[in-house]
């Protein structure tokens, strides 16, 4: 193990899981009735996060009921109950299965994702089974727990007094601030939680409606509480960069974009690319390129419409490992962008944000309405992805090529909405569960030109995505 020094369970601890072991080879791996309706909600939910074909480890698989459910066939387990993974290889003729303890895991490979699935309440040391998946976890791994709201426990202890709920053993109820506290003590960085189940089982099919429509809208009486972590990354990497600035009308900003842009990271790559413009920014384009031998720059014109057209025909012929959006206007300086590099390079985060409503703003750098409209989607936006997003229509976003090629393979599910760029990229990074971190940046007036944005029409659009957002990404 490279990051914790080896440690060996108490005889405490040891006791608590001989007792688990015990129970669970006692208990049938048939599920009653409201366990296995329970079951298919977990499955459903796992499914929205993990792609067909991910490698996936469950610690605590049991019989296997839920990794049986889910979308790839690619799955491991392992559980200190042999009656129990015995019905789980039946079940799973496909899968691995291994007889072992979280606390001590021994298996020889990493995996894409790692659940841990009502599970860290029955460990005999959560810290140290935490600590020891470290090693069977990559830098692009993703943890999956699932963890019953204490707000339940009554629940569950009337349910298992009338016998729709096995009894289990003492175990315990772990709330959302141990979690956090066990996983930073452990290594790992959450990325979001968010509240799932209303009902988990109910008749007349309404445990589907209140668990798509009304759950998001009353997460504190959810049964689930759902964790994404990463692991957290303390070397810093030397990365090549690529600069995409798409320009419509731009022509007095373009020598000045180019000009101030400062070198990142082993290589920066500057990407022109022109939208249809009414004035010379393409000649001025040519003309900036030969100027600038120095500089490693690639010029080229859009085929379709819009921003975000733009900047994806950019990005297929950019080489570097970053890629960044810089608006032509230089609302947003070149000067900043060495903030976003940062992030990306030193595993801050895996999505930088650029937001410009923290500092103080030049007079008119945003109207007043605007910036009311930019508070609105700030806290729209952060229930949505369960992230802090302060600022969702700042131009300026930056991504790792792996993670933006994974965007782009799963556009699909979003399809081609949004002709900005920004949400197909927000909502593109949160669907892969990347860590967003948002960057201030100083936001200054334009100086030549007018912008592009119309304010109603274009605020209209926005509303319209935000809601096709929620009903992809929260009312699932």
């Amino acid at each position: 193990m490279s990051n914790f020094h080896r440690r060996i369970l108490s005889s405490l601890s040891i006791s608590h899981l001989e007792k688990i072991r015990e129970y669970y080879n006692s208990q049938s791996a048939t599920l009653l009735w409201p366990a296995e309706k329970y079951r298919q909600w977990l499955a459903h939910y796992y499914n929205l996060i993990i792609p067909a074909g991910s490698s996936v480890l469950e610690i605590g698989c049991g019989a296997g009921h839920l990794l049986a459910r889910l979308h790839t066939r690619n799955v491991t387990g392992i559980d200190i109950s042999e009656n129990q993974l015995s019905a789980a290889r039946a079940r799973i003729p496909y899968g691995n299965f291994f007889l072992q303890a979280g606390e001590k895991i021994d298996v020889k490979e990493s995996f894409d994702y790692i659940i841990l699935s009502d599970t860290l309440n029955l460990a005999a040391d959560v810290q140290l089974l935490l600590e020891n998946i470290q090693d069977v976890a990559d830098s692009h791994t993703r943890l999956l727990i699932n963890f019953p709201s204490s707000l339940w426990r009554p629940v569950y202890s009337l349910a298992s007094l009338v016998g729709l709920r096995a009894r289990h053993p003492q175990s315990s109820w772990l709330a959302l601030g141990d979690i956090k506290n066990l996983l930073h003590l452990s290594e790992w960085e959450p990325i979001k939680f968010n509240a799932r189940i209303l009902l988990p089982w109910a008749p007349w099919g309404l445990d589907a409606l209140a668990n798509r429509w009304l759950a998001p809208l009353l997460p504190w009486f959810c049964l689930g509480v759902f964790c994404i972590a990463r692991k957290s990354r303390s070397k810093e990497l030397n990365l090549t960069v690529s600069v995409v600035i798409p320009a419509r009308n731009e022509a007095g900003n373009i020598e000045a974009a180019v000009r101030r842009l400062p070198e990142m990271g082993a290589m920066t790559e500057i990407i022109l690319i022109e939208g249809h413009s009414r004035d010379d920014t393409w000649s001025e384009i040519q003309r900036v390129q030969k100027s600038h031998p120095e500089k490693n720059i690639k010029i080229m014109r859009q085929s379709g419409e819009g921003k975000g057209n733009a900047v994806r025909e950019a990005f297929a012929a950019s080489t570097g490992d970053v890629l960044m959006i810089l608006d032509a206007d230089l609302t947003v300086p070149p000067e900043e962008l060495p903030k976003f590099y940062a992030v990306l390079s030193s595993g801050k985060g895996e999505f930088a944000n650029g937001v410009r409503l923290v500092y103080p703003m030049e007079k008119q750098a945003m109207r007043f309405l605007n910036l009311c409209a930019n508070n609105f989607f700030s806290l729209a936006f952060s229930w949505l992805l369960d992230q802090p997003i302060k600022d969702t229509l700042c131009g300026t976003k930056v991504l790792l090529r792996t993670h933006y090629e994974h965007i782009a393979a799963n556009r699909d599910y979003f399809g081609d909405f949004d002709p900005f760029g920004d949400f197909d990229l927000l909502f593109g990074a949160d669907k892969i569960n990347l860590k967003i971190t948002d960057v201030p940046i100083r936001y200054q007036d334009r100086t030549y030109g007018t912008t592009n944005i119309h304010r109603w029409r274009h605020g209209v659009l926005l509303v319209r995505m935000m809601i096709f957002g929620a009903r992809k990404l929260k009312f699932i």
